[in-house]
C-alpha cells in the first residue's frame, strides 16, 4: 500500500468505472520529457493489462533518447497526425492528463482537449492546478515526479499487480529524469521504496541511465561544447549563470528535440552559483528554463515576468520579445533579488 492517502470516494468511483473495459486516452504536456512520456507509457501498459483500449496522444514530438521505451512507437503526435489525435480524443470515455495541471500546457491541442466529453483524470505534481480542469484530481506537489505519484496511486488502487518490466522501466525513467538522477531535494524515502518496487520487475538502473544519458550524437555533443564555451555568461555579482541558444545556433548544429536537455544544469555545477537560466529560440518564441539551488524560488520569477510556472527550483517560461531583449529583461530584474542571490549558505 502507498504511504499517501487519496480521496476514498474518488478511489471507489474510479475503480468502479474501470471495472469494465474502457476507451482511454492518456495525454501530457507540450514537448514531453522523460517524466511526461514515462508516466504516460507506464500507465498505458497497466491499463492494457486490465483489458482497456488505450492510446497515448501527445501535443508534440518528444526526444529521440526516449524512443526505446515500450509503446513509444505507437504514440500519436498531434502535430504530425492531428486527424488521428482528434479522433481518439473524440471517442475517448476517459482522458488521463499526466504531468500538467492547466490545459494551456498542451498548446495547439488545447481546443480539442477542452471539447472532450470524456471523464477527465488529472495526475500531476506541479503547484496550483487549474480549478475545474478535470473531474478527478490527484495533485501532490511534494512528490518529485508524476511517475512516482502514479506508482503510489497504483499501489493504493491495487493496480500494481499488473506491473511488469515494460511498465516499470517507463515509470523508473520518469522518476530518474525528473529527480536529476535522484539528487534533487524532492527525493524522499518513499521515492526509494517506489524504485525498489519497480526494480523487483527486472528494471536495470544502469541500462536505463545509459539509454537516457549515454546516447548523444556527435553533433549534439559538439553543440553542448559550443554552448558551454561560447554561449554561457556568468553574472558573478548575483551568482547567476545564463545560457543562450539562438535559432541560428540550433540550425548550425542540426538541433533535434531533446538536444538542449540538461544544459541548464551545468550552470548550477559551478561553485556558489544559485540560479541557472537557459534562453532558447523555438516556435517563434523565446523559451526559458530556470533552475535554482536551495531556498531561492525561480517559480516566482517565471510566473510574474515570463508567463510561466513550475516548481521552486525548476520552472519554465516564455517571452514574445526577441532573444537579446528577453535576456536583457531578465538581467534587469536581478537587482530586485540582490539580497537573496548574494547570500550563499553552505547548508542551504
Amino acid at each position: 500500500m502507498s504511504n499517501y492517502e487519496f480521496n476514498t470516494q474518488d478511489r471507489k468511483s474510479i475503480k468502479d468505472f474501470f471495472s469494465t473495459p474502457k476507451e482511454v486516452v492518456i495525454t501530457t504536456h507540450h514537448k514531453p520529457d522523460g517524466d511526461a512520456l514515462g508516466s504516460s507509457l507506464g500507465l498505458l501498459h497497466i491499463l492494457q493489462a486490465q483489458g482497456h483500449r488505450v492510446t497515448v496522444v501527445v501535443p508534440s514530438e518528444f526526444p529521440a533518447f526516449l524512443n526505446w521505451m515500450k509503446g513509444s512507437k505507437d504514440v500519436i503526435d498531434f502535430i504530425r497526425n492531428p486527424k488521428g489525435a482528434k479522433e481518439h480524443l473524440a471517442k475517448a470515455e476517459v482522458v488521463f492528463c499526466l504531468d500538467f495541471n492547466d490545459p494551456s500546457r498542451v498548446e495547439k491541442m488545447q481546443a480539442d482537449l477542452n471539447n472532450v466529453k470524456a471523464t477527465m483524470i488529472l495526475i500531476d505534481h506541479h503547484l496550483d492546478p487549474k480549478k475545474g480542469f478535470c473531474d478527478f484530481q490527484f495533485s501532490f506537489p511534494s512528490i518529485g515526479s508524476t511517475a512516482e505519484l502514479l506508482v503510489h496511486i497504483m499501489m493504493d488502487f491495487g493496480w500494481d499487480e499488473h506491473l511488469n518490466r515494460d511498465s516499470a522501466e517507463c515509470l523508473y525513467t520518469g522518476i530518474m529524469t525528473d529527480t536529476g538522477s535522484f539528487r534533487f531535494n524532492s527525493v524522499s524515502d518513499q521515492t526509494h521504496l517506489v524504485i525498489a518496487r519497480l526494480m523487483k520487475e527486472g528494471v536495470r538502473n544502469d541500462r536505463i541511465h545509459e539509454l537516457i544519458y549515454d546516447t548523444n550524437s556527435f553533433i549534439r555533443t559538439k553543440f553542448l561544447g559550443y554552448t558551454l564555451s561560447e554561449k554561457m555568461l556568468q553574472i558573478e555579482e548575483y551568482n547567476v549563470v545564463i545560457f543562450t541558444a539562438s535559432q541560428t545556433d540550433m540550425d548550425r548544429f542540426n538541433h533535434e528535440p531533446g538536444d538542449l536537455e540538461g544544459i541548464v544544469n551545468f550552470g548550477l555545477s559551478i561553485k556558489n552559483m544559485k540560479v541557472a537560466v537557459l534562453f532558447s529560440e523555438r516556435d517563434g518564441l523565446v523559451k526559458i528554463s530556470f533552475r535554482s539551488k536551495g531556498l531561492f524560488s525561480v517559480k516566482d520569477i517565471a510566473e510574474k515576468y515570463f508567463e510561466g510556472g513550475g516548481h521552486k527550483n525548476a520552472a519554465g517560461g516564455r517571452s514574445k520579445l526577441n532573444l537579446e531583449d528577453t535576456v536583457k529583461k531578465f538581467v534587469e530584474l536581478l537587482p530586485l533579488y540582490k539580497k537573496e542571490l548574494q547570500t550563499v549558505r553552505e547548508n542551504e
